[in-house]
């Protein structure tokens, strides 16, 4: 199957579909084939302005053409489940935006139906699959900072649409699910292990979901993460690993570009920049669907993977509408 180009369909005309075209386009193993709407006319005048050969009216529709094999979701939160779980059993893998989920029970039955047909479905957090990211777990592994203590992070953005599906709770709104989620995966992801314990504050909005949030997270080691998110503060995007003999900054964690840099600090040293050769953010997540369903190599962010920071996140919200600590 080496030799074989995967020819994929865009469930939906989202805007964060233009981050996956190019990189779609640029990749010799994929080709972008078909984009679906609930719409014809917008699905059709979707398909002319960016280029895509097919376009279809409905969704049941596109997941019925043979001639597709990866599907990309990035429908809203409350329909990654149920898409991803149809989508599969059309025989497509797929590539899901983040969250995977909204309960550990989704991400189980999508688990289940992906298993049943034999196809790949893994959750396109993009961040991961940049050399960035590898880089800065390869330092904290190999004790550049000695014993990681705390991982801090941030993300935050001022959302002015007040119509967004962001602030609607039935559809899987509130910042944690849409940003927070983000340093809770790198914390998880740099420390290789999950919380044993969180907790969790919020400030909701008037739809009640959590516009403003901060938590903590207790690991087995004895590190913390700490972490805030919100939809009402200006744009924030950071994480800085703290250990026994240095810290580690990332200025660009969960966007970066071309061209990064880390700054380690060890002791009372001066700070060293180390520069990080970049590239295009999405095409990691593309190369690694490929390589999952080209060559049999596991997913880099696995189901394993998603469950368990669906669970963190779950856990949080509970503790903040609790207001006690969850296990």
């Amino acid at each position: 199957m080496t030799d074989r180009i995967l020819r994929w369909g865009l469930l939906s005309t989202a805007r964060i579909n233009r981050a996956l075209i190019p990189p779609l386009r640029a990749s010799p193993r994929n080709e972008l084939l078909a984009v679906a709407s609930r719409d014809l006319d917008r699905a059709k005048a979707y398909a002319k302005e960016s280029s895509i050969p097919r376009a279809f009216g409905t969704y049941e529709a596109m997941l019925a053409d043979p001639d597709i094999d990866v599907i990309y979701n990035p429908l809203p939160n409350h329909l990654h489940a149920e898409w991803t779980i149809k989508a599969t059993q059309a025989g497509k893998h797929v590539l899901c935006e983040k969250p995977m989920a909204l309960s550990v029970a989704e991400v189980d039955a999508m688990e289940a139906a992906a298993r049943k047909v034999g196809v790949v479905v893994a959750e396109a957090f993009m961040y991961r699959h940049h050399p960035q990211t590898t880089k800065v777990k390869e330092l904290v592994d190999g004790g550049a900072i000695g014993a990681v203590q705390v991982v801090r992070g941030t993300f935050t953005f001022n959302l002015t649409n007040e119509g967004d599906v962001r602030l609607y709770p039935e559809m899987g709104g509130g910042s944690v699910w849409d940003v927070g989620c983000y340093p809770i995966s790198y914390s998880r992801y740099v420390l290789g292990a999950e919380p044993v314990e969180v907790f969790g504050w919020q400030v909701t909005g008037p739809t009640g979901i959590d516009e403003v949030f901060a938590g903590q997270m207790r690991f087995a080691s004895g590190a913390y993460a700490q972490f805030d998110s919100g939809f009402r503060s200006p744009y924030r995007a950071h994480i800085e690993i703290v250990g026994s003999e240095g810290s580690i900054g990332v200025p660009h964690p969960f966007h970066p570009g071309l061209n990064e840099r880390i700054l380690l600090s060890r002791g009372g040293e001066d700070v060293q920049t180390i520069a990080v050769p970049g590239e295009d953010l999405y095409i990691g997540e593309v190369e690694d669907m490929a390589d999952a369903i080209l060559l049999g190599n596991p997913p880099r962010v696995s189901l394993a993977d998603s469950r368990a920071n669906v669970a963190a996140i779950l856990a949080l919200l509970q503790s903040a509408r609790e207001r006690r600590p969850v296990p």
